[in-house]
């Protein structure tokens, strides 16, 4: 018996954790891998996602991340390219992940490893849950943070979605401190420098397609429909080496998804990261959602603040970021030449832009 189980390790669950930890709450953490994996995609980190490390005793530049100034967008012929208004980071996921569960694990959480939760149902006024290797955990509350791998039982209200990949590269030359948006038939890629061990020469490519194809299988059909999208994916692409031999993916990923609670739903069940809302991905704000919201649910928890009320003052918190990267996403697939020119004409917009898909507070909420 836990007073609370948190599902998933990612940066959601790991700051619900730590957090409630730190409270002095029993907590347990049960997270599906073993050891570090690279995961799609979050290595994009903003002002506010950084601000929410640091207050977890984890401040990014101490991480080995890499400093990201200034945005870029290429479509066809025409390259934007503007000061980004406030500071970022890139950092790899499996550097991050794994500083945030052992500072978990610091804090006093119990972390069950290599192990996943294959259903969770009410019961007595709590939780039982049933592990993968047939044990039984049982819980006052539960935070549910699997990312974008659906729990049985409790799955999210959304249907198809984009896929998405990851793909990380050595490039020919190293880029500079710029995250670029790279638009291209049926999707569009996001590219920046790594940073960790990577710093200096190697880059991560992420892609958003709307229909699945020889990409999500294949590095360089990947690369060859990235680069057919612009002159400067194409330059920039030009001799990649792929660090991988297919690029990691992930189906249905159901970008815009907000979640609504159900008339009849069950108390004591916080979600948390992709498990309450999916960004667009263009928007980079993915890992700060994701921590904003693993640190409000154990908030919320620790302050009697019932799962509906949480999920209403998320979904608050989350609107303008949320809109404006819907909004973004639809320029990209529908008009991504016009938005390229608009930038290029006036970065000032493309700066207000960058700043409205961030959190407006990185603090809490309860």
């Amino acid at each position: 018996m836990s007073g609370t189980v948190v599902i998933g390790g990612g940066p959601a669950g790991a700051a619900a954790a730590i957090t409630l930890a730190r409270a002095g709450a029993r907590i347990t953490l049960v997270e599906r891998e073993a050891g570090p994996r690279e995961k799609v995609c979050g290595e994009f980190l903003g002002p506010d996602a950084a601000a929410l490390m640091e207050g977890l005793g984890l401040p990014l530049p101490g991480l080995g991340a890499v400093p990201i100034r200034r945005g870029r967008l290429a479509a066809g012929g025409w390259d934007a390219a503007w000061a980004l208004p406030f500071p970022a980071w890139s950092l790899p996921r499996t550097v991050m992940d794994e500083a945030l569960l052992s500072a978990a694990g610091a804090s006093g959480a119990v972390l069950l490893r290599g192990r996943a939760v294959a259903g969770a149902v009410p019961e007595g006024g709590g939780w039982s849950l049933r592990l993968s290797d047939g044990a039984i955990l049982r819980a006052a509350t539960v935070v549910l943070a699997t990312g974008k791998h659906e729990l049985r039982g409790q799955a999210r209200a959304a249907r198809g979605g984009s896929l998405g990949l990851k793909l990380p590269l050595r490039l020919a030359a190293p880029m500079d401190e710029a995250v670029v948006l790279l638009p291209f038939a049926g999707g569009y890629a996001g590219l920046q420098p790594r940073g960790g061990e990577g710093a200096g020469g190697e880059a991560n490519l992420c892609a958003a397609l709307h229909e699945a194809g020889p990409e999500a299988r294949n590095a360089a059909a990947l690369l060859a429909r990235v680069a057919a999208g612009s002159a400067l994916a194409s330059g920039l692409l030009r001799g990649a080496e792929p660090l991988l031999d297919r690029p990691l993916a992930v189906a249905g990923v159901p970008y815009g998804f907000r979640h609504r609670d159900a008339p009849a739903a069950p108390a004591g069940l916080y979600r948390a990261g992709d498990q309450f809302a999916v960004v667009p991905s263009l928007a980079g704000d993915g890992m700060a959602m994701a921590l904003a919201g693993g640190t409000a649910a154990a908030q919320a928890i620790l302050g009697g603040v019932p799962a509906s009320g949480f999920h209403r003052a998320m979904d608050r918190r989350l609107d303008r970021p949320m809109r404006w990267a819907g909004a973004l996403a639809r320029l990209l697939e529908t008009a991504p030449g016009a938005l390229a020119l608009a930038a290029r004409t006036v970065p000032a917009a493309a700066r207000l832009a960058a700043a409205r898909t961030r959190l407006v507070d990185a603090g809490g909420i309860f």
